[in-house]
């Protein structure tokens, strides 16, 4: 598929083509930033570009309809290969005999193209055998290669296969360009477009898979959950998070919270309405903005970030999630009055 079906990444896109222009890629990239923001579709529109039966020297692209353009879309072209992480697995992993097959492969010349290319998705998923045996080839790789590792945790990948990889970081498109990608998915209206830009956070991808019924529905529960009509009951605060969690339910929720958070930030400090994600909430969000300290809601963020990354810890969710209900309950529910 032809650069301009990307959302968003024109610096980098153009960083791609100047360095093929010039002859001068280098035999290894790293391409890193959030999930879902389009690293692996950009990876799929280079190697196209690279391989393309149709492309001219002047503007490397894809033209998307050569045989070249298609066996790689259906990965059968001779010369590309894509080594990604059992989906199925319980923790999915690039293993070595992934690695080593393609070391095979990869020291012969090309059959059709200039080069062979080597797509790792995923590549933080590489286990120690796996990230050992890929060194080897990038520390002395064929003239005729090109490896393109794709993560959105580059501080997961050692840092010798980061150091033999040129790092190309990604950068989540603006808002209203993911609004516009979206709009077309059954012609949407632009509240829900901008619905989904806003809790995808720019990850496009996500924006697109997103069923937005389901979104909208799981917005009004986390409405309830964060009321203080909800709140000022210990036993709804304990009840909802022991269901929350055992419907596995509990990472997603702390998401929600935190976007609410961030809302009520904005409206204590004045900031930019144009960010509220619960921009129909304003009078609650208001309401409960004059009860709760700053420093306590910042705080609450945080520990919501610090439990989402030790998640895959083994951490207990259930009573992660208990604890920053009680504690976001102080910070909003008013006392009640005591009796003179």
């Amino acid at each position: 598929m032809p650069f301009s079906t990307i959302i968003g990444h024109r610096s980098t896109i153009g960083s791609l083509q100047t360095a093929a222009a010039r002859q001068r890629l280098a035999h290894a990239y790293l391409f890193h930033g959030e999930e879902a923001i389009g690293k692996r579709t950009t990876a799929l529109c280079f190697t196209q570009a690279l391989l393309c039966e149709q492309h001219s020297s002047e503007s490397l692209d894809a033209c998307g309809g050569c045989r070249s353009c298609q066996q790689i879309d259906v990965r059968t072209h001779p010369d590309y290969f894509l080594i990604e992480p059992d989906r199925e697995l319980a923790t999915p992993q690039i293993k070595i005999e992934q690695i080593r097959e393609i070391e095979l492969h990869i020291i012969y010349r090309p059959l059709i193209g200039e080069r062979k290319i080597c797509m790792i998705d995923d590549a933080d998923r590489l286990t120690i055998g796996a990230a050992n045996a890929l060194l080897k080839t990038l520390e002395e790789p064929p003239d005729h290669s090109l490896f393109l590792l794709i993560t959105s945790r580059p501080a997961a990948l050692p840092a010798t296969i980061r150091s033999r990889c040129q790092a190309l970081r990604f950068a989540t498109p603006p808002r209203t360009d993911v609004e516009a990608a979206v709009i077309p998915k059954g012609e949407m209206h632009p509240t829900d477009a901008r619905f989904l830009a806003m809790i995808s956070e720019g990850r496009l991808g996500e924006a697109l898979s997103t069923d937005l019924k389901a979104a909208r529905t799981q917005q009004q529960e986390m409405i309830k959950l964060v009321s203080p009509s909800f709140l000022r009951s210990v036993t709804n605060v304990l009840t909802a998070a022991e269901s929350l969690a055992k419907g596995d339910r509990a990472s997603e929720t702390l998401s929600w919270i935190a976007r609410w958070i961030r809302d009520l930030i904005i409206v204590q400090i004045g900031g930019d309405r144009e960010q509220l994600l619960y921009v129909d909430e304003i009078p609650a969000l208001e309401r409960d903005a004059r009860h709760a300290p700053t420093d306590a809601l910042l705080n609450l963020l945080r520990e919501i970030e610090d439990t989402q990354q030790q998640a895959t810890r083994h951490l207990n969710l259930h009573m992660a999630l208990e604890n920053i209900l009680l504690k976001f309950r102080d910070a909003i529910v008013t006392p009640a009055p005591q009796p003179a």
